[in-house]
């Protein structure tokens, strides 16, 4: 029986004084020593946990928490207050705008009625708004600027040039330009449209608005004057005269309206151009 059983499984026999002493058992493999429970530290104190943190400079560990490093809150105490301020009177300059647009182009109400002084300072001339809230009235004319010029000549007479097509120049301009400027689309469309609704048909100013508005006006044409001709360019100008070509869009083929096609035409008087309104002057 005992040869028989030393096979493969040898029977575990204990050690007799006048025997060979116990197998020992084979030494485990480093790996399979790491997967097993940690070591007792020496003197048989647990082992430490590992340390976590900047101080432990084990890569891959995240800092602290402190201090943001991105944002507003990451700025100073007195850098925060001063962002805060300023990105308040933005908000506040916002809605102070659409407040006073909102006013301008809404239906006559107590507000604009008590502050309507104060909403046309505000619009005009730069915000003006060709539309009426829940009322939109799109344009159905065309409507060309124009421009003639007297000349001072060399033997000292004056000469008065042709009409000159201002719209025509900025239609140019804008003609297989895929970004218009604002200026080329609406500088002198917008100045016409306010000066013609601040001017009764004898082109008399009607109060405050009437008068910005021709100057408004003046200082547009006075500086487009270079682009005329060369013959203005090189010449001297003594004073400009300005009207208006309307002509109204015609309807579709297929539209029973009759509308008339003949151009309608509003005449300015002469006006006397001076280094203010050219932008030269001390005072532009």
């Amino acid at each position: 029986m005992d040869r028989y059983d030393e096979g493969a499984h040898p029977r575990q026999v204990a050690a007799t004084p006048d025997g060979p002493p116990p197998a020992e058992d084979p030494p485990r493999p480093p790996e399979a020593a790491s997967e097993g429970a940690p070591e007792a530290a020496p003197g048989g104190a647990s082992p430490a946990a590992p340390e976590h943190g900047p101080a432990s400079g084990t890569p891959g560990t995240s800092a602290a928490p402190g201090r943001p490093t991105a944002g507003i809150t990451a700025l100073s105490l007195p850098y925060q207050i001063a962002a805060a301020l300023a990105l308040a009177l933005v908000a506040v300059g916002a809605l102070v705008h659409l407040g006073m647009v909102f006013l301008h182009v809404a239906p006559s109400n107590t507000l604009t009625k008590q502050h309507g002084r104060a909403v046309d300072e505000w619009i005009y001339p730069e915000f003006e708004q060709n539309w009426k809230l829940f009322a939109p009235n799109p344009l159905q004319q065309n409507i060309d600027v124009q421009v003639r010029v007297d000349l001072r000549t060399a033997e000292g007479g004056v000469r008065t040039t042709g009409w000159y097509d201002l719209s025509g120049l900025d239609g140019a301009d804008i003609r297989h330009n895929l970004l218009p400027s604002h200026t080329q689309q609406n500088e002198l469309r917008r100045a016409w449209d306010f000066y013609s609704s601040s001017h009764d048909n004898a082109n008399r100013p009607s109060g405050l608005r009437g008068e910005l508005s021709e100057s408004y006006l003046r200082r547009i044409v006075a500086r487009r004057v270079d682009r005329l001709s060369a013959e203005v360019r090189e010449g001297t100008v003594e004073r400009v005269q300005l009207r208006s070509r309307t002509t109204n869009v015609q309807p579709p083929p297929w539209s029973t309206e009759k509308v008339s096609d003949k151009p309608v035409y509003r005449v300015l008087p002469w006006w006397t151009l001076s280094a203010k309104d050219a932008g030269t002057g001390a005072d532009a």
